[in-house]
C-alpha cells in the first residue's frame, strides 16, 4: 500500500518568480499567479501546507480586460456606515490603484482561510517595471496570453 506524501516544513523550498502583466488578460494572470502561490505546480503540493513560491507582478497598470469590462465591471466596497455601499468602474479603479486590481483578482482565487492569507502575503505587485526584490534573484515566469 502506498502512503500519502505530506510535505514537511524542512522540505519546502520557496523560489521567487517575476511575471510581466503587460497585455495579459487579468483572469488568466490571476489563475497562473494563484497556482504558483499555492504550490500546485510542484509535485510536493500538500493542501494543508504553504508549499508555494513568491511571485512579483510588474506592469500591473498595463493588464488587459476583455470586452467592455473596463466600463461594465465595477468594484464594490462598503464603508460600514448606513447607505455606505461604494462603487467604481474598473477603468477608474485600474487608473487609481492597478496593484489592487491584480491583488484582488488573485485573492479571490486563493483559500479564504489563514493559510490563504499567508499565501497572499507572498504576492508583490507593482504598477511599473521596477521592483525592489532584485536581491532575491527572481526567475522569469512567462504569462499565458
Amino acid at each position: 500500500m502506498q502512503a500519502t506524501y505530506t510535505a514537511r516544513p524542512q522540505d519546502i523550498e520557496q523560489k521567487w518568480y517575476v511575471m510581466d502583466a503587460d497585455g495579459v488578460v487579468l483572469g488568466r494572470l490571476a489563475t497562473q499567479v494563484a497556482t504558483v502561490l499555492r504550490g500546485k505546480h510542484k509535485p510536493m503540493y500538500t493542501p494543508s501546507m504553504d508549499t508555494g513560491d513568491y511571485v512579483i507582478v510588474i506592469n500591473a497598470s498595463r493588464v488587459a480586460l476583455t470586452g467592455r469590462k473596463l466600463d461594465q465591471k465595477f468594484h464594490y466596497w462598503h464603508t460600514g456606515y448606513p447607505d455606505g455601499l461604494k462603487t467604481v468602474s474598473y477603468r477608474k479603479f485600474l487608473a487609481k490603484d492597478p496593484a489592487a486590481v491584480v491583488r484582488l483578482a488573485v485573492r479571490g482565487m486563493l483559500p479564504k482561510t489563514p493559510l490563504g492569507r499567508a499565501m497572499l502575503r507572498k504576492l508583490k505587485v507593482y504598477a511599473g517595471t521596477e521592483h525592489p526584490h532584485v536581491a532575491q534573484h527572481p526567475q522569469v515566469l512567462a504569462a499565458v496570453r
